[in-house]
C-alpha cells in the first residue's frame, strides 16, 4: 500500500515526521509538504506563479519533497506528478492545535485531505489538541490503526475523516467518539495599530472557543479527552433547502 503524507505546518514540522516514522513501518509512505508553514490558508491553490520543488532530508535522514505552494498544491502535485502511481490513502498532519468547529473552513490540514477526496482518494486529516504536543507518537500509533481500517473498509467517494486527538498518553485517553462538526462562532477581533511610519495596520485574532455544551460535537468530545472522528464530505449542497428554493417564484428578466 502507498501513502501520501502532507501537512500545513511545513516540511520540517515534528508532527509530520512522527507520522511518517510510524506509517513507514507498514507502508510505502511519501512526504510532499509545503516548504514553510502555510497554516490557515484553507483550500487555496497556486495559479499565478510556478511551483518549485526541492528534495528535503530531515536531520535523522528521512526524505521528502518540499513544495513552494499550499497544502492543496502538495496533494495535487503528489498525486498527479510525483508518485509513480496513485496513493491508496492520503493523510494530512499531525497538526499542532485542534481543527474542530468552524476552524475546518480555514484549516490547510483539513483542506489537504479534502483535496485528496476531490481527487477520488480516501483521506484523513489529523490534529492534536495542543500547540506544543508532547505525545505525537501516541497520536501516530492511533492513526496507523485507523489507516489500516480505512484501507480495509474504504470511504464513500467524496468523503474524508477529520481526526482530533487529546495530547495525552494512550492510557489517559477517554476513548473514541464519532462526532459531528460544531458550528459555534469564535469571537473575532482586529487590533488596530500604527507602524513607525505612522501607517495604520490591523492584527487579526480571535478568542479560542472553549467549553462546548454538546459532548457529541467534535470540540465537545475533545474537551472530554476523547479522540474525535468527524466524517466530512466535499459536496456542500444544502439538500434540505433545494425543494424550498424551487418553490420560490423566481424568474430572470
Amino acid at each position: 500500500m502507498n501513502l501520501l503524507l502532507t501537512n500545513d505546518d511545513g516540511i520540517q514540522a515534528e508532527g509530520l515526521w512522527a507520522l511518517y516514522r510510524r506509517l513507514a513501518r507498514d507502508y510505502a509512505a511519501t512526504v510532499v509538504a509545503p516548504e514553510r508553514e502555510r497554516s490557515a490558508v484553507s483550500h487555496s491553490i497556486t495559479l499565478h506563479k510556478p511551483l518549485r520543488l526541492t528534495h528535503h532530508r530531515s536531520p535523522d535522514g528521512m526524505c521528502g519533497y518540499a513544495v513552494s505552494g499550499t497544502p492543496a498544491d502538495c496533494v495535487k502535485l503528489g498525486v498527479l506528478e510525483l508518485l509513480e502511481r496513485r496513493p491508496d490513502l492520503v493523510i494530512a498532519g499531525i497538526n499542532p492545535g485542534a481543527n474542530v468547529g468552524i476552524n475546518l473552513n480555514y484549516s490547510g490540514t483539513v483542506s489537504a485531505a479534502k483535496e485528496a477526496a476531490l481527487l477520488g482518494l480516501p483521506a484523513i486529516a489529523v490534529s492534536v489538541n495542543s500547540h506544543a504536543p508532547r505525545h505525537y507518537d501516541a497520536a501516530a500509533g492511533f492513526i496507523a490503526r485507523l489507516a489500516e481500517m480505512v484501507l480495509k473498509k474504504g470511504l464513500p467517494g467524496g468523503t474524508f475523516l477529520n481526526v482530533n486527538l487529546p495530547d495525552l498518553p494512550l492510557g489517559e485517553v477517554a476513548g473514541v467518539r464519532i462526532s459531528r462538526q460544531g458550528i459555534g462562532v469564535f469571537s473575532d477581533a482586529f487590533e488596530k495599530r500604527t507602524d513607525p511610519r505612522e501607517r495604520v495596520y490591523f492584527w487579526q485574532g480571535c478568542d479560542p472557543q472553549t467549553g462546548y455544551d454538546d459532548p457529541e460535537v467534535d470540540g465537545g468530545a475533545l474537551d472530554h479527552n476523547f479522540v474525535t472522528i468527524c466524517p466530512l464530505k466535499c459536496d456542500m449542497t444544502a439538500y434540505d433547502l433545494l425543494e424550498n428554493l424551487r418553490a420560490w417564484p423566481l424568474a430572470f428578466g
